[in-house]
C-alpha cells in the first residue's frame, strides 16, 4: 500500500490485526468494514485493551499469549469498560456451557472459533494419520523446517482419507471458502498439472518451510496453536513492542462500520480516499457487485491511489470481470505483484 502519513485508508476489518497494523504508518484514518459482526467485535476488544491494560506486557499476556487466568480480571476492570455497547454485549453472551465469550482469552483464544477448532482438528488427525504437525515448532533453520515437513507433514497429503477430503468442495466450503476460490484452486491446479491434495501440498510447503518459523505468525498458529510472546518476531505486527506505543497513540484514527465496502464508499466524498485493503472479500462477489464496488473505488479514489487484494488462485479476477472503462483508470505490475504472492 506504501501508506504516507495522513493517509485516508479503507480496510476489511477480519480480525482486526491489519487495520491495527497500519496505524503505525500514521494515517489521518482507518475505515475498518465487514459484515461480520463477530470481527468488528474481535476489533473493537483488542483496541479497548491497547488502550486500557497498564502496559505492553499486559496486552502481550491477555492478546498474545490469550491463556493467562489473570485475563479474567484484566477484562472485567480494564477492557470491558472501554468496550461499546454492541461489541460488549457480543463478548459476554454466554455458550453452552454459560461462560462468556471473553472468558476464551483465558484459555487460549486462538484454538476457538472456525479456524482455530479446525487446526486443532487437523492436528488430531494428522496424528492419526502418522503425522505430527506439531513438530514444525521445533525447527530451528530453514533446512530443519524443510526436513521436518518432509517427515511429519507431507505424508499426510497422499493417504487416502487426506485425498478424499482435497476433492470435496463441501470440505473446504465448511472453513469459510467459496466456489469462485475452489474454483480457482482447481485452475492453479490444472495450470500447474498437479492434483489437488497434491497444490494443497505445496501451498502448505509454502507456509511451512519458505519463512523462517520463528518469524511467521501464521505458521506459529498452523503449527503451535499460539503464539510465542518470547519471539517477538513472530508476532503479528499490531503487538510487536516496536510498533505498539504508536498504534496505542492513534486508536481513535480507527472507525469500524458494520456494512459493505460499496455501502461504506458512498458515503465519501470523491477523490478522497488513498489506499484500499480488499484481502479476499471480492472472491464472494458477482459481477454486479464487482462491478459497483470498483465505479465507487474509481469514485473516491484520490491520486496516486492503491488497492491490494488477494484472491484463491494465482490469477487476478478483475481483468476477467470488469469492463475496460474502469480498469484504464488504474495499472498494475505483474512481475510485483506475483513477488508479493511468493
Amino acid at each position: 500500500l506504501q501508506l504516507k502519513p495522513g493517509a485516508q485508508v479503507l480496510s476489511i476489518s477480519s480480525g482486526g490485526c491489519n487495520a491495527l497494523a497500519y496505524l503505525s504508518a500514521d494515517p489521518s484514518a482507518v475505515h475498518v468494514v465487514d459484515l461480520n459482526a463477530a470481527h468488528l467485535a474481535m476489533l473493537e476488544l483488542k483496541r479497548a485493551a491497547i488502550r486500557g491494560l497498564h502496559d505492553n506486557a499486559e496486552v502481550l499476556a491477555f492478546l498474545g499469549d490469550a491463556a493467562q487466568a489473570e485475563n479474567a480480571q484484566r477484562y472485567r476492570e480494564q477492557v470491558a469498560p472501554l468496550l461499546p455497547a454492541e461489541a460488549r454485549e457480543w463478548w459476554e453472551t454466554t455458550d453452552w456451557l454459560g461462560r462468556p465469550r471473553w472468558r476464551m482469552f483465558t484459555r487460549h483464544a486462538y484454538r476457538h472459533g472456525l479456524l482455530g477448532l479446525f487446526i486443532g482438528f487437523s492436528h488430531w488427525l494428522a496424528k492419526r494419520l502418522g503425522g505430527d504437525l506439531s513438530k514444525m515448532t521445533e525447527a530451528r533453520s530453514l533446512d530443519e523446517q524443510a526436513a521436518l515437513f518432509e517427515r511429519h507433514v507431507a505424508p499426510l497429503f497422499r493417504t487416502r482419507l487426506l485425498k478424499f477430503l482435497c476433492e470435496r468442495p463441501a470440505a473446504l466450503y465448511s472453513l469459510g471458502i467459496p466456489p469462485s476460490q475452489f474454483a480457482a484452486l482447481k485452475a492453479d491446479a490444472a495450470a500447474e498439472g498437479l492434483s489437488l491434495p497434491a497444490l494443497f501440498e505445496e501451498r502448505m510447503r509454502h507456509l511451512a518451510c519458505d519463512f523462517p518459523y520463528g518469524e511467521n505468525c501464521f505458521a506459529a498458529q498452523a503449527f503451535a496453536r499460539r503464539y510465542d510472546i518470547q519471539r517477538v518476531a513472530q508476532l503479528p505486527m499490531y503487538l510487536q513492542p516496536s510498533h505498539l506505543d504508536l498504534i496505542r497513540a492513534r486508536l481513535d484514527r480507527l472507525h469500524p462500520r458494520h456494512m459493505t465496502l460499496t455501502a461504506f464508499l458512498q458515503t465519501r466524498p470523491a477523490q478522497s480516499m488513498d489506499a484500499y485493503l480488499f484481502l479476499d472479500a471480492q472472491d464472494w462477489m458477482d459481477d454486479a457487485q464487482l462491478i459497483a464496488l470498483w465505479r465507487e473505488v474509481n469514485r473516491t479514489a484520490a491520486a496516486g491511489a492503491r488497492v491490494v487484494f488477494r484472491s484463491g488462485g494465482k490469477t487476478s479476477p478483475l481483468e476477467a470481470r470488469l469492463p475496460a472503462e474502469i480498469l484504464a483508470s488504474w495499472h498494475t505490475d505483474p512481475t510485483y505483484n506475483a513477488s508479493l504472492y511468493a
